[in-house]
């Protein structure tokens, strides 16, 4: 087993600029053909051979016809064109094999496979329909060198059955210049310029409009707009041109968004053997958080939400997600949260041949208490408490033990939510002799809708009921007291919500309520009565 720590910044995008980073382009430019051709001969169809089919294309509805919208190689060859009618693509191929397109399916075949791109760089980001942009910057030399990674990417990526094309380089402009429209391959510094000048002005991301203007201004390639005057050409096209231009050589900074946050901690384990069973999973997990411990510990931090990612050696990719309610840093109550967890999806983790690279991810984390528990009376029972929370909530869900918690609002339905226990744990620090505000003044059960009730006799204009029905039971009252007048919030409620008078009330068999009037006597001929709660 070949274990790799590496320590991730926590941001949520990165820019990207020369001389600083490194940026592999990834381009799949028959991607839903491919998806097509994998699902019909399997995913190692390109090794293998293709069978002796007719050409596969793709149509789709654009301006209300039928036409071709994606093209497998053997179409290409043939001298079809995406935008071609399908009907004009049969009349000159009538064993042309037309399937319908399918943009979410395409869309989820490219979010596997910048899943599967993790094992190279977690920061992943989409480049449109069919392409990928990986920031592999400080990460090249576990893979050998530049040149060794874009082999390596390449070549699995064609093993699955992928016709990939890439290209590094240090802006993202160049890297998807070259990997749509060059040769493959590694573009240092100093050759940026010169690789850029022999493409075609396509490869500067413009609309296509522009580049038939610059096309019929004679403007053909990159090199004939880098040696053209740059005040005419923003004139004539505005500032997109040069902007393009400027950040395919590296001279301005172009951001871009990874699709998944960046942990802040990361460890992953790179298995000479692959694994599957459930022992095997859990005793690498422990491992790895054996190498996230001394990080931990030198950020005075514990882990509050792991990720463990497993890669399966075909490609697929399996995220499995826990909380803690404390923070941790000890790798067997990690390991025992995701055995908890395990034991829930471990029937729906189908491990194929095996997992070849396991990824402990810190998705967040929290300060770590460094207070001893053992000269603490009641510390035990907190630790046990929170141990407790963790593995029923690794188990079955981090909603399944919800707690209460008050917030700044009068009305008795938004005084208080539920969040989920593991939540609410750690804030959880009031003091043993301080009680918490309308413990007598308000009802154990508080309903979700208050319930409507039948007033036969109250004291007006501003008295409790005397007499009521609710749920097809009658109440005497006999004692009460009230009432609590509680106005409606405006910004929430608007201008017209009513004010409520609340009563507390006790029937003559012990039975206690909450109840409200709506309105009062006077200004309306019947004012509406609410059943809000009951009293233990």
């Amino acid at each position: 087993m070949n274990a790799n720590f590496s320590l991730s910044p926590n941001q949520t995008s990165f820019v990207l600029q020369a001389n600083s980073q490194r940026i592999l382009a990834l381009s799949f430019p028959h991607l839903p053909t491919d998806r097509i051709a994998r699902k019909r001969w399997g995913l190692s169809w390109r090794s293998k051979g293709r069978p002796e089919t007719p050409p596969i294309v793709c149509s789709g509805k654009l301006n209300n016809a039928m036409r071709l919208t994606a093209l497998d190689e053997l179409a290409e060859r043939l001298g079809l064109r995406k935008d071609l009618g399908v009907a004009e693509a049969r009349a000159m191929y009538p064993m042309l094999e037309v399937a319908e397109e399918d943009p979410a399916a395409d869309r989820r075949l490219l979010e596997a496979i910048a899943d599967w791109c993790d094992r190279y760089t977690p920061l992943v980001a989409f480049d449109g329909k069919d392409g990928l942009f990986l920031d592999i910057s400080g990460c090249a030399h576990l893979f050998g060198g530049e040149k060794a990674l874009l082999r390596d990417v390449l070549s699995r990526l064609f093993h699955m059955g992928f016709d990939a094309r890439g290209a590094i380089s240090s802006s993202p402009g160049l890297s998807w210049a070259v990997s749509r429209f060059g040769q493959s391959g590694v573009i240092e510094d100093e050759e940026a310029e010169h690789v850029l000048v022999s493409l075609p002005v396509a490869a500067l991301r413009l609309e296509g409009q522009t580049v038939d203007a610059l096309k019929k201004l004679g403007l053909k390639y990159i090199g004939d707009v880098i040696d053209a005057p740059r005040a005419p050409l923003t004139r004539r096209f505005g500032p997109e041109l040069l902007l393009r231009l400027d950040q395919a050589l590296g001279h301005e900074e172009e951001p871009v968004s990874p699709r998944r946050p960046v942990a802040s901690l990361s460890a992953e384990s790179r298995l000479i053997e692959p694994i599957g069973t459930e022992e095997q999973i859990l005793a690498v997990t422990r491992q790895v958080a054996m190498s996230l411990q001394p990080s931990l510990e030198a950020r005075g931090a514990g882990g509050r939400v792991f990720e463990l990612v497993l890669f399966r050696v075909d490609g697929r990719v399996f995220r499995i997600s826990v909380g803690a309610s404390q923070p941790l840093r000890e790798p067997k109550l990690i390991a025992g949260l995701f055995s908890e967890r395990l034991q829930a999806v471990y029937d729906d983790l189908d491990a194929g041949y095996g997992f070849e690279i396991l990824r402990l991810n810190v998705l967040r984390h929290d300060s770590f208490n460094e207070a001893q528990g053992d000269f603490e009376g009641d510390r035990q029972g907190d630790i046990s408490l929170s141990v407790f929370v963790d593995r029923v909530s690794a188990r079955l869900g981090a909603d399944c033990l919800q707690s209460f918690q008050l917030r700044e609002s009068h009305v008795p339905e938004r005084a208080v939510i539920t969040v989920p226990v593991m939540e609410s744990l750690p804030r959880r620090k009031v003091a043993r002799d301080i009680q918490l505000p309308f413990r007598e003044e308000r009802p154990l059960r508080l309903f979700a809708t208050p319930e409507p009730v039948e007033i036969m006799m109250a004291e007006v204009p501003d008295g409790p009921p005397q007499i009521f029905r609710w749920r097809r039971m009658q109440h005497q009252v006999a004692r009460s007291e009230g009432p609590e007048r509680i106005a409606m919030e405006w910004w929430i409620d608007g201008d017209e919500a009513e004010a409520r008078d609340y009563f507390r009330i006790e029937d003559e068999t012990g039975h206690r309520f909450w109840i409200y009037r709506r309105g009062f006597y006077g200004q309306e001929l019947d004012p509406r009565w609410f059943m809000h709660g009951v009293f233990a």
